[in-house]
């Protein structure tokens, strides 16, 4: 089974839209900028990044304040643990009208949106930017976020992934409402052809929807699916819906079984593995010689990051109050058995360092530089780590999260993509205009696929 399209990478920037990037000491990083409130800000960072010709610049979100800690949101604020998140679509239309190539996505919920609105928010977005809008697929199960949308109740978790497949289904099928040449613009006729715009009809377990999407289809047929499940039953989800995966494994050995097993089942699902890139999250601290990047490392392991601050982090993804536990305590089975998804990190984690996980191993997984793959040296250095992971079956390429804004991208683009570059392992320039182009993936078939009668 071949599982790679072509021999060059994809590389995502991993951006929040917010005081913080995945790294949670990174607002107490010296050579930060505190923009995050002015839109010439992501303006600033998006240019840049095309400058590298990155494919993708991808906003994670959370709907809430890590609250889930003691209850109480006073430890997020007071440490920096990712209290702003702003609204997306205004963040991302900011970035359609400063760049020109890069692709553009963004996290929406299954839950808290309806299908309707996140089919016509990303299609607009395709629209706008010229075809570069993707989609990151999340089900979300976090108190906090629930508290706010005024959810009592979460699904369990595969009545999660039930309730996300229907919900792809409809927004798949309201993306494929309007045929290719729909429109018509006839000035002595008729706007556009009835016979190419279709009702979905449609009416499940979880959704119904009507139809037609009042956005035509898309530059790119549709926007790119991105989704980062990684139980058994999220890998399956993504063996059908998605075309970008991101990962989370923070050790060679452990992404290369990833890889392979997730390639595999996309193959059992009918699809061309080819067709779906792999990318594990990933840091590259990068200096001008070695030393002066493990400098950097030292200070960004053991200086900006409060470990109250991990602790926050960690509590609002498992959505359980560490409060409790000492961070220092080992992670037991018992408590692995009382926290919803938290079996799989533990796991990776387990086999990746040789011995009992700690709550503090834990934390610091979602907090500092232990979260996934850590590239460390001068430009050439990394260039040449990244290169083993590719070659290696690992991965399709990375997505990249930042130690500091938006120095540790103008870090890559200076001294490690050059090196790429060179190596014929990533573009000199863009060849395409959408995201579809810049990933190598086909643009999905324009025939009618949904059923309903005509508007």
């Amino acid at each position: 089974m071949t599982t790679r399209r072509d021999d060059r990478m994809t590389l995502v920037a991993f951006m929040q839209a917010g005081s913080t990037s995945v790294y949670s000491g990174s607002w107490r990083h010296p050579a930060t900028e505190h923009g995050y409130l002015d839109a010439s800000y992501y303006a600033k960072v998006g240019r840049q990044l095309e400058e590298g010709c990155f494919d993708l610049m991808f906003f994670d979100d959370r709907l809430a304040m890590p609250g889930i800690y003691g209850g109480s949101v006073a430890e997020a604020v007071r440490y920096g643990a990712r209290p702003v998140k702003l609204d997306l679509s205004v963040v991302l239309g900011v970035l359609a009208q400063a760049t020109s190539k890069i692709g553009l996505g963004a996290t929406y919920s299954t839950t808290y949106y309806p299908p309707f609105h996140v089919a016509r928010t990303f299609a607009t977005l395709d629209h706008l930017s010229g075809g570069r809008a993707a989609w990151n697929v999340v089900t979300s199960v976090n108190d906090s976020e629930a508290q706010n949308f005024g959810v009592d109740a979460h699904l369990g978790h595969d009545e999660r992934y039930d309730r996300a497949d229907e919900f792809l289904e409809v927004v798949a099928g309201l993306w494929d409402t309007w045929e290719e040449g729909a429109l018509l613009h006839d000035r002595t006729g008729d706007f556009a052809d009835p016979a190419k715009v279709h009702e979905l009809n449609h009416s499940g377990r979880f959704f119904s929807a009507r139809g037609p999407l009042t956005v035509p289809r898309t530059p790119q047929g549709r926007p790119v699916v991105i989704q980062a499940g990684s139980s058994g039953r999220g890998r399956e989800f993504a063996s059908r819906w998605a075309e970008l995966i991101f990962t989370g494994d923070p050790g060679l050995e452990v992404a290369k079984a990833h890889y392979a097993d997730q390639k595999a089942r996309i193959d059992a699902a009918g699809r061309d593995p080819r067709s779906v890139k792999i990318c594990p999250m990933a840091y590259a601290v990068v200096g001008e010689t070695e030393s002066h990047a493990r400098e950097r490392e030292e200070m960004l392991l053991h200086e900006l990051v409060h470990p109250m601050a991990s602790l926050t982090l960690l509590s609002e993804l498992m959505n359980y109050d560490f409060s409790k536990h000492g961070i220092d305590d080992p992670v037991t089975d018992e408590l692995i058995a009382s926290v919803s998804g938290i079996r799989g990190l533990v796991q990776n984690l387990r086999e990746h360092l040789g011995r009992t996980v700690t709550l503090r191993d834990l934390a610091g997984h979602r907090a500092t530089l232990l979260q996934g793959p850590r590239f460390v040296g001068t430009g050439a250095q990394v260039a040449e780590q990244m290169a083993e992971w590719f070659h290696g079956d690992a991965c399709d390429g990375f997505v990249l999260a930042a130690t500091h804004m938006p120095g540790a991208f103008e870090d890559v683009t200076r001294m490690v993509v050059p090196h790429l570059q060179r190596a014929g392992l990533f573009r000199t320039k863009y060849e395409g205009s959408t995201l579809r182009e810049h990933l190598g993936l086909p643009v999905p078939d324009s025939s009618r696929s949904v059923a309903g009668t005509s508007a």
